[in-house]
């Protein structure tokens, strides 16, 4: 089958490569959209290598290329001999994460039996941790990994249940730590988020906060890119230019010197960490969501220290189990999405209609002023 490969930093090549087998507990999905993350952009630059041997060792591209793309939708063309809850011909979107539910492994590691399933002990990720992922013709994972749609929604907006259930799964993961300042439930309450990138995932917190949680409070997105600004007043925000002004004295003004109580990371920018001292209140919340954080001295978190926040850093789309095995937060994201909850499509700024476009994908369009968010598109 054809693959779009990363063989080195920057340079990807679209070849054959061998087509996967089906185990028993395994299905074979034609891959029909894949989204682009920012993680993909990451590891196709250089900047980070998550394909590690069982020492901690990373495998370098030169020895291990990789397939990447994790938000994947499809459609079943093969299902295993002891595969259960679907059949081929179901369009499903997958969950690229392989634990203990769905290797069928027994007994079960601390984490999945805590519904920690992105913490699985055993956990191999398709796509990131060196597994082979969507941007290829098919792909092959155990039969508790797809989620089928429930309705006529497009391949396309399906393939965003992926980092909207991150999203769900960060949220959960707030909503659930005591802290001085809460969105919900007990002590005092959160009067100001401030988000820090309006970039795919900030405006699916926006989206999430406003929609699903509730929050009607003072909701501040900051994004240097109009088009997302304007995107972020769409669903919900007050959307700040962080290069018009200083970014502390317009959370100022909006607060009346409070600062912000929740503090979410959607960028990934090393400066914005830098900038935490000034824009959250004492013993306020710091979510650190997106990742890189690079070029910034760790003398950085000095000041962040001192404020005594509550620091959290949740990662990928944990949620427990549904009682045929199926991720919990894919099954929610996705249906926020069908029932149109949450607006995923108008996030699709760029698409890409063959695996022969994928190099060109990864060339630089993110940098365009119009970018939000690509997705390749094989079969939607």
């Amino acid at each position: 089958m054809r693959a779009a490969v990363l063989v080195a930093p920057n340079r990807i090549e679209v070849r054959d490569v061998p087509r996967p087998a089906v185990a028993p507990n395994e299905v074979r999905v034609r891959v029909g959209a894949v989204g682009l993350c920012g993680t993909d952009l990451h590891i196709a630059a250089g900047h980070a290598n998550y394909h590690r041997d069982a020492l901690g060792r990373v495998i370098p591209l030169a020895e291990r290329p990789q397939i990447l793309g994790h938000e994947i939708a499809g459609v079943v063309t093969e299902v295993g001999t002891a595969a259960r809850g679907v059949r081929a011909g179901e369009r499903v979107v997958v969950d690229q994460g392989r634990t203990c539910v769905g290797e069928r492994r027994q007994p079960r590691c601390e984490y999945c039996a805590t519904g920690d399933s992105h913490q699985c002990e055993h956990y191999r990720e398709h796509g990131i941790t060196g597994l082979p992922g969507g941007f290829a013709e098919e792909i092959v994972v155990p039969d508790a990994n797809v989620v089928p749609l429930a309705s006529d929604l497009d391949l396309v907006r399906a393939a965003l249940a992926e980092p909207l259930g991150c999203v769900v799964h960060s949220t959960e993961v707030l909503l659930r730590t005591p802290a001085r300042y809460r969105l919900a439930g007990d002590g005092g309450r959160v009067r100001c988020v401030l988000i820090c990138g309006a970039g795919p995932s900030g405006l699916l917190f926006v989206q999430y906060l406003r929609n699903v949680v509730g929050y009607d409070g003072l909701l501040l997105a900051s994004e240097p890119n109009a088009r997302r600004r304007a995107l972020a007043e769409r669903f919900g925000a007050v959307a700040l230019d962080p290069i018009a002004a200083p970014l502390s004295e317009v959370v100022r003004e909006h607060t009346g010197g409070r600062m912000a109580e929740l503090f979410i990371d959607a960028t990934g920018a090393g400066e914005v960490i830098a900038a935490v001292p000034e824009l959250v209140r004492k013993q306020g919340t710091v979510l650190l969501y997106a990742h890189g954080h690079a070029g910034v001295d760790l003398s950085a978190l000095n000041g962040v220290q001192f404020l005594e926040p509550t620091m959290l850093s949740p990662c990928g789309a944990s949620g427990g189990f549904e009682p045929d095995g199926r991720p919990t937060t894919y099954v929610r994201a996705l249906r926020l999405v069908e029932q149109g909850r949450i607006d995923v499509g108008s996030l699709v700024t760029h698409r890409y209609h063959s695996l022969d476009e994928v190099p060109a994908a990864f060339a630089g369009d993110h940098r365009r002023p119009d970018y939000v968010k690509g997705v390749v598109v094989l079969d939607a």
